[in-house]
């Protein structure tokens, strides 16, 4: 049976590690932005910070990370969290990582006096929108063809989960 995934706060030393990630599983199932080109734009910025990602390890390497921070900076919505990027290296898939760190933001956001915490999807991403959904989160809005993704049109999907 393999380990459990480590989950800890980030640091700025996984900076590297976290960018890495990001580029290798780049994929239209879950990302609208363009495939990042070299040279790549550093994985921490201004707005978000080694403080607003959990990291997964196994057996001593990163394969994972979760993003989590505000929907909006209005102080009406301060009592939510949003999961704003979730990736998992494509060795790890499988082992319990994104569930764990799932879980991870769940807890700090409760840590935090959120109410609630929402992210949002891809309609054709059927194997994070599974992992969400048995975790406890429930669709709460479709945005229609909302992205344009190789010549598809793709549902923008908002799921949440009170605390």
């Amino acid at each position: 049976m393999p380990a459990a995934p480590l989950i800890r706060t980030a640091t700025s030393d996984d900076e590297d590690a976290l960018g890495r990630i990001d580029r290798d599983t780049w994929s239209t199932l879950h990302a609208v932005m363009p495939r990042p080109r070299p040279p790549y734009e550093p994985f921490y910025s201004e707005r978000f910070g080694p403080r607003d990602h959990f990291v997964a390890e196994l057996d001593g390497r990163l394969v994972g990370y979760v993003r989590l921070g505000f929907p909006t900076a209005l102080a009406c919505n301060a009592h939510v969290r949003q999961i704003l990027g979730l990736a998992v290296a494509d060795e790890a898939r499988g082992a319990g990582v994104g569930r764990a760190l799932l879980r991870a933001a769940r807890e700090e956001a409760r840590r935090q006096g959120a109410r609630r915490i929402t992210l949002r999807v891809l309609g054709h991403n059927v194997p994070a929108r599974t992992l969400y959904e048995s975790e406890g989160f429930v669709v709460e809005g479709i945005l229609p063809g909302e992205f344009l993704l190789d010549g598809a049109y793709v549902d923008d999907v908002l799921m949440g989960h009170p605390l």
